[in-house]
């Protein structure tokens, strides 16, 4: 059963990363590293948690995912403390859970790393203290929640063993956690407390409560030293300066931060609009003028103070959608940018390389100007969310090189990507920029590959044409209307020749770009929704309301593809790079990859929530998706870039199984291991047949040097013979002879050598080899495999030999001759090891021709075979020539 789960994932596209995540409302942690010497900032996205250096804000490292989402967040100087639900781990190198602690019967919602020990609470006002290292229940602490419920909980530094709760009463406890004493509660300011921080002062602590005031109170003596009042709400957070500044930083739920002077007991400034929602979390960096703030808007904030005023300027940041995505797409074709435009109006730039090169281009604005001198007042003149976007890199450092149409809105606005920031110009029909009608609008853009021109298509069926250079509008198609309906999409071909527009109407019209002249329509019985157009190689996909796809060929512009679709409405389609695959995303939460050259499915994948838009790499490695209500964008590496895939076609009952989004998979265990490792073994493997067909020449699988050179070899032999023998070097003789004479001479010691040849010439008394005795069986048996194998395995001098020996002076006969011709003929019928036979005959026929024209028998072989050799010959040329044409053709006609 595990195994049929595996074989139903994707088979194309795995998990990789998430892209534009990066904080929610869980207060991030501080930390520091010594042996780095270096801060990191963790912040908790859904199931996992990330952690940045706060130098650069660098993502340095993701932690395995949990279950559920994160609760609460917290961290010592080896570990960080993590709950969900109402399980508390401990994560170790910021990556993997190597500590469980389970005893909660109520979802956690502080946690307190104390020393050796961890202290969490959960919402049932109970109180657990564990040992970090055993994982065992050191004590249970449980408070009425009539009385005193538990809001806060702080460490006061240099009190041993004791810990401050702060109640939603108001109250606050002093208690000694070994003893299990309550040593002091301290009577409160009726109302509830929110936060407790501790100041740099020993005995201080500031206090936090939900009517805005923020008390700076001296526990030792119970005593309150400052006082001081915001009117955004509920104190959310607070932070105090260490590196010399008596100040402390107080956040807001509405993304305001004041900052307060703690000498002159006075509001030194206010941070407006620090963040678009509630202030998380903020702290100051020990001892650097530095301050982090996080909120549910997904942005991470560095601030530095430096300037005179002491007031915080932005110094790095991580900041991704504050509502969903609606729309994605790549940028450039090296495929390391994503455009995206979410709900919440605004056009970001995401990096698939580092967070660093991410960039957001700002929000849509009536008047920019205007809007940027009233600050946090100019939200009014925000222009809708972006529910479409086309962009090109052509020409994007000359001028624009995006197009926007917006929701429910006339204008089109064109962005600057290079200056990351709206454009020059809100493009509008001429005709309707008096009126301004409320009932028409945008709904489709395109940007020509050229980067000049701009499509777009209206709600009343007008298709407008401009120059986004100079927002000159340069025409419209048709006379009246392109379209009796509202346009569904617009696309233009890679050579700015032809416009293709779909409608309501049920049409698909092609015309000519620049005279916009109606060169054809294709009534469809169906509304489309969507088109989709593959520049390079001139298809055009559209999208039905019956949920089916049809795809046209813009050359011959004919239905060249029919495929079924989804169960749901499709939201958005894109090709791989070569035009081959076509991926779509539908409500039904699947994503169906379409196969064009064979017209099949071959990939379909299950998620837990519906994609609202996908957009394939340039470079076709990554497939990028955005899904319902989430920030994210989660990236799909291409397996078959890096492994071998089988692709089948998938039957129309096929079922998927639900797959987890990149960063949300759960550890896997060993034995799931297991099963993935047997279901990838279980993959067909093609094998190649020894021949495809039996009317085809099938060419042996043996290197060149095992045949070419049969007929050479003679030359070969006597090019490599050694010009004269080895010389034996004579041994010296242990008394070296002198000659007679007055002067002494050595003498040389000289043998005879024998003139008679030691090598004896057995002629038929030689035995017959092993290929011999197989042609003699083969004769009688008429099956000429085994000898053929025998051959093939020889080397080129073997091959030679045993040829030799086969006549009757070389220990062979004319039967074993006659047989191997017949061995021959046997390989010609059947058409395989086409050039082996040839190299055979040539080598057989060059040996033995003479004898050969004396044996009746031979020649009758002889005879039988030629015939059959020129009819394959004379076949095998005609293709030949077939083939030499047609190129010849190819390589001079003008075409």
């Amino acid at each position: 059963m595990a195994a049929e789960t595996r074989s139903r994932d994707s088979v194309l596209f795995t998990g990789y990363r998430s892209l534009g995540l990066y904080s929610n409302h869980i207060p991030h942690v501080v930390r520091y590293h010594k042996r780095h010497k270096e801060f990191y900032v963790v912040t908790a996205v859904g199931k996992s948690f990330l952690t940045y250096n706060v130098n650069r804000l660098g993502q340095v490292a993701v932690s395995n995912a949990l279950p559920e989402d994160i609760n609460c967040l917290a961290a010592d100087r080896m570990l960080v403390f993590v709950s969900h639900g109402n399980l508390l781990k401990a994560f170790a190198k910021n990556k993997e859970v190597v500590h469980t602690y389970s005893g909660h019967e109520a979802e956690i919602h502080l946690v307190l790393p104390f020393g050796d020990h961890v202290i969490s609470v959960d919402i049932d006002n109970n109180m657990i203290i564990w040992d970090v290292a055993s994982e065992e229940e050191y004590l249970q602490m449980n408070f009425d929640r009539s009385y005193f419920t538990i809001s806060a909980i702080l460490h006061p530094s240099t009190y041993l063993n004791k810990i401050i709760l702060g109640s939603q009463q108001g109250t606050l406890q002093l208690w000694n956690v070994k003893s299990n004493k309550l040593l002091y509660t301290f009577k409160g300011w009726e109302t509830g407390v929110t936060v407790l921080q501790q100041a740099p002062a020993v005995d201080v602590v500031a206090v936090g409560l939900t009517s805005g005031k923020i008390i700076v109170h001296n526990i030792k003596f119970d005593e309150t030293l400052m006082t001081f009042q915001q009117d955004w709400g509920p104190i959310t957070a607070i932070s105090f300066r260490t590196d010399g500044h008596p100040i402390m930083a107080a956040g807001s739920p509405i993304g305001h931060i004041g900052l307060w002077d703690l000498e002159e007991k006075k509001l030194m400034s206010q941070m407006r609009d620090v963040h678009s929602t509630a202030i998380a979390g903020l702290t100051f960096v020990h001892g650097e003028p530095l301050l982090i703030t996080n909120a549910a808007d997904n942005a991470l904030r560095v601030w530095i103070f430096d300037g005179p005023g002491g007031q915080g300027r932005l110094l790095r940041f991580r900041m991704g959608h504050s509502a969903p995505p609606t729309f994605i797409r790549h940028h450039g074709l090296d495929g390391k940018q994503i455009l995206s435009a979410g709900q919440d109006g605004a056009l970001h730039s995401f990096s698939t390389v580092h967070d660093r090169y991410s960039k957001s281009l700002g929000h849509g604005s009536i008047n920019k100007a205007k809007a940027k001198k009233m600050g946090s007042r100019g939200a009014v003149l925000r222009l809708p969310p972006v529910i479409s976007f086309a962009s090109e890199t052509a020409r994007q450092n000359d001028w624009d090189g995006i197009i926007a149409c917006h929701q429910n809105s006339l204008r089109c606005t064109t962005w600057n990507y290079v200056r990351s920031t709206m454009g020059a110009y809100k493009l509008t029909p001429p005709d309707l920029k008096n009126t301004k009608p409320h009932d028409v609008y945008a709904t489709a853009v395109e940007l020509t590959s050229c980067g000049n021109f701009v499509v777009i298509g209206l709600s009343n069926g007008n298709v407008d044409v401009y120059n986004i250079q100079s927002g000159i509008h340069r025409g419209h198609y048709g006379k009246d209307t392109a379209h009796d309906g509202s346009v569904r999409g617009v696309a233009v071909d890679g050579l700015n020749q032809m416009t293709i527009t779909a409608g309501s109407d049920q049409l698909v019209k092609f015309w000519k770009f620049k005279s916009k002249e109606l060169i054809q329509t294709a009534d469809l019985g169906i509304s489309p929704t969507a088109i989709l157009l593959h520049r390079e190689s001139g298809m055009l996909a559209i999208s039905l309301d019956d949920f089916s796809i049809i795809v046209f060929d813009v050359e011959t512009r004919k239905l060249v593809r029919r495929f079924p679709g989804h169960n749901g409405k499709i939201n958005d389609m894109t090709y791989s790079p070569d035009g081959r695959w076509l991926m779509t995303a539908s409500m039904d939460c699947t994503i169906k990859v379409w196969d064009f050259p064979s017209g099949c499915l071959i990939d379909c994948f299950l998620l837990d929530s519906a994609v609202v838009s996908l957009t394939m790499s340039p470079t076709g490695d990554f497939l990028s998706t955005a899904h319902v209500d989430d920030l994210g964008i989660y990236l799909w590496s291409n397996k078959s870039l890096f492994s071998l895939i089988s692709l089948r076609p998938l039957p129309s009952d096929y079922e998927p199984i639900v797959v987890m989004l990149p960063g949300a998979t759960v550890e896997i265990e060993e034995n799931e291991l297991e099963v993935r490792e047997d279901s990838s073994e279980d993959m067909m493997e093609y094998e190649s047949p020894e021949q495809l067909a039996e009317q085809l020449v099938t060419l042996s699988l043996l290197s060149e040097s095992r045949w070419k050179n049969l007929l050479n070899l003679d030359v070969i032999k006597r090019r490599n013979k050694p010009k004269e023998p080895p010389k034996v070097p004579k041994s010296a003789p242990f008394f070296i002879p002198t000659l007679p004479g007055l002067v002494p001479r050595f003498g040389s010691e000289t043998r005879e050598q024998d003139p008679q040849s030691k090598i004896l010439n057995l002629g038929v008394l030689e035995q017959k080899s092993t290929f011999c005795v197989q042609l003699e069986e083969a004769l009688d048996q008429q099956n000429y495999d085994i000898p053929l194998k025998t051959i093939k395995e020889m080397g080129p001098s073997n091959i030679d030999t045993e040829i030799r020996n086969l006549a009757p002076e070389g220990g062979g006969s004319v039967e074993v001759m006659q047989s191997f011709l017949k061995m021959i003929g046997r390989m010609l019928d059947v058409k395989r090891d086409f050039e082996l036979a040839q190299a055979y005959l040539a080598l057989f026929l060059k040996i033995h021709l003479r004898f050969i024209s004396a044996e009746p028998k031979l020649l009758e072989e002889i005879s039988l075979l030629s015939p059959h050799l020129d009819e394959t010959w004379h076949h095998m040329q005609t293709l030949f020539n077939q083939s030499l044409c047609v190129l010849n053709y190819m390589k001079s006609a003008l075409l």
